[in-house]
C-alpha cells in the first residue's frame, strides 16, 4: 500500500510523521537524498539549503531514524539500489525540481524509487521532494528549468498521485504566493501547504495535517527551492 508523507518542509511537519507510520520509528534506516539542491546557485542559497536540509535531517535524527546520505549525483546506479533497499524509508529534500528529476532519471533512480513506494516502502518529500511524485511538474517560473535541460521538455514525475502541491504557501518566499497561485494553479487540482504541513497518502486515503507553527525553524536567509 502506498505510504507518502508530502511535506512543505518536513522540520516543519515532522512531529507528525510517527503518528502517520503507526510504528515506532527508533532504529529504522532512511536514505536521504539531497540531490535537489546539488546544482551550482549563489552562496546565500547554498547556506539556506544546507539549513534546511540540516534541519531536516536533524529532525529525522530526533525521531530515531538512522540517516544514511545517499547523493545520487556521485553514486553509481548500483550502490543507487543498494542504498535504496537496505532502507526502511526514503527521503527525498527539496531544491530544484527538474534538476531532481534529470539525475534521478539518468541513474535510473526514479525507476528504483517508483519500485520500492510501490513495494510499500514509507516515502517522505519535503519541497521538490514532495512535488517528485506528482504527475509532473508546473513551469511557473520559480525554479529554473535550464537546470532540466536533459529532460527535453518532458516534465512528467513519479505519477503518484494525481493532483498537484504548492509548498510554503503563506510564506511569501519567491514572491506573492497569492499572485503566483492564481495565475498558474487556480485552474488545476492542487493542495496548498504551509510549512508546518504535510499531505499524506495512506492506500487511497489522503488527508492535510497540520502541526503548529512554532514547530518551523526560523530560517536565517533566503533560499531556493
Amino acid at each position: 500500500m502506498t505510504k507518502l508523507f508530502l511535506a512543505s518542509w518536513f522540520a516543519g511537519s515532522a512531529t507528525l510523521l510517527t503518528s502517520f507510520a503507526r510504528e515506532d520509528l527508533t532504529g529504522k534506516k532512511v536514505v536521504f537524498i539531497p540531490t535537489a539542491s546539488s546544482h551550482e546557485m549563489p552562496d546565500e542559497y547554498r547556506n539556506g539549503l544546507d539549513f534546511i536540509n540540516n534541519a531536516d535531517k536533524k529532525s529525522l535524527e530526533n525521531l530515531g531514524l538512522i540517516v544514511e546520505d545517499l547523493e545520487v549525483l556521485s553514486e553509481t546506479s548500483e550502490a543507487i539500489e543498494k542504498s535504496i533497499s537496505n532502507a526502511d524509508c526514503i527521503f527525498v529534500c527539496g531544491g530544484n525540481p527538474f534538476f531532481l528529476m534529470q539525475e534521478l532519471k539518468r541513474k535510473g533512480a526514479d525507476k528504483m524509487i517508483c519500485h520500492h513506494i510501490k513495494q510499500g516502502k514509507l516515502y517522505i518529500g519535503t519541497s521538490a521532494g514532495s512535488n517528485l511524485v506528482q504527475k509532473g511538474f508546473i513551469d511557473d517560473g520559480v525554479d529554473d528549468t535550464r537546470f532540466g535541460l536533459e529532460l527535453n521538455g518532458d516534465f512528467s514525475g513519479l505519477g503518484f498521485i494525481d493532483f498537484y502541491l504548492f509548498p510554503h504557501y503563506g510564506h511569501n518566499y519567491f514572491c506573492n504566493d497569492k499572485e503566483l497561485f492564481d495565475k498558474y494553479y487556480v485552474s488545476v487540482d492542487c493542495i496548498k501547504i504551509a510549512d508546518n504541513q504535510a499531505v499524506t497518502v495512506d492506500g487511497e486515503k489522503i488527508e492535510t495535517i497540520t502541526a503548529p507553527k512554532s514547530c518551523i525553524p526560523q530560517i536565517p536567509m533566503l533560499y531556493s527551492h
